[in-house]
């Protein structure tokens, strides 16, 4: 068995593939697919060499989806800085629940303060990591957060290989997580698809968020995507 009690799975798609022109549409897709909640991959083209959109895009795509929202900041220290609490507040539901929001722990210099922040304007946490950095460097914040993000490929763009040795990364947060009694989601971003040599792995290594953009763009039903990545990670959870 996975380390500790095993927690829900949850399927969080990215946009990140979505027509960017229509992308209303991509996200009732996703509400209809059975999915948990919607990422945004924020990008400023300094942290990664990428450039994707602002708070604008999200604040309009709320109207066309109840789902919860997570958007992951990769971008620069002052972009964090200049724009958190915009971000704050369009992750947000549509009754004003706290939408998760992520940000890189090598963006953040203070980090315990932008946690601090976010959790004060009313969002939910969260830190990530790129896949060259080591677990220690979140290990004094699992406290504040509610989800720890494991990058699984280098982030900017989609459709990127999964990198299999962030396995003992994951282990050793589960570790910490369970033993320390955190109320704490481990989520892996990259290279996800409906395969034991992704999902399954990761489940096993006691991750429990996946999220995926092309492995769940490949379905042409995006339901039966939803069903299969579910099935492969709860049961590595059991069998592991």
């Amino acid at each position: 068995m996975v380390y500790g009690k095993p927690r829900e799975i949850q399927i969080i798609p990215s946009v990140l593939p979505g027509d960017f022109g229509n992308l209303g549409a991509d996200v009732k897709r996703m509400e209809d697919a059975g999915c948990h909640r919607i990422q945004f991959d924020v990008m400023d083209g300094n942290f990664v060499p990428n450039v994707t959109f602002g708070p604008d895009t999200i604040k309009h795509c709320r109207k066309y989806t109840n789902l919860p929202f997570e958007t992951q900041l990769m971008v620069s220290e002052k972009c964090t800085d200049a724009m958190l609490d915009q971000f704050v507040e369009v992750s947000k539901g549509p009754n004003g629940e706290p939408g998760v929001v992520i940000v890189h722990v090598e963006a953040c210099t203070h980090l315990h303060r932008t946690l601090s922040k976010i959790r004060a304007a009313g969002g939910s946490p969260s830190v990530a990591m790129n896949p060259h950095t080591p677990p220690e460097m979140v290990e004094n914040v699992l406290d504040l957060v509610d989800h720890v993000l494991v990058m699984t490929v280098n982030p900017g763009f989609g459709g990127q290989k999964f990198i299999p040795t962030m396995i003992p990364k994951i282990e050793k947060l589960r570790k910490w997580i369970v033993d320390r009694n955190l109320d704490v989601d481990i989520e892996v971003d990259g290279g996800i698809k409906a395969t034991k040599e992704t999902i399954g792995i990761c489940a096993a290594a006691g991750a429990n968020c996946f999220i995926a953009g092309s492995g769940l763009f490949a379905f042409e039903d995006m339901s039966e995507g939803v069903q299969k990545l579910t099935a492969l990670a709860k049961e590595a959870q059991e069998s592991s």
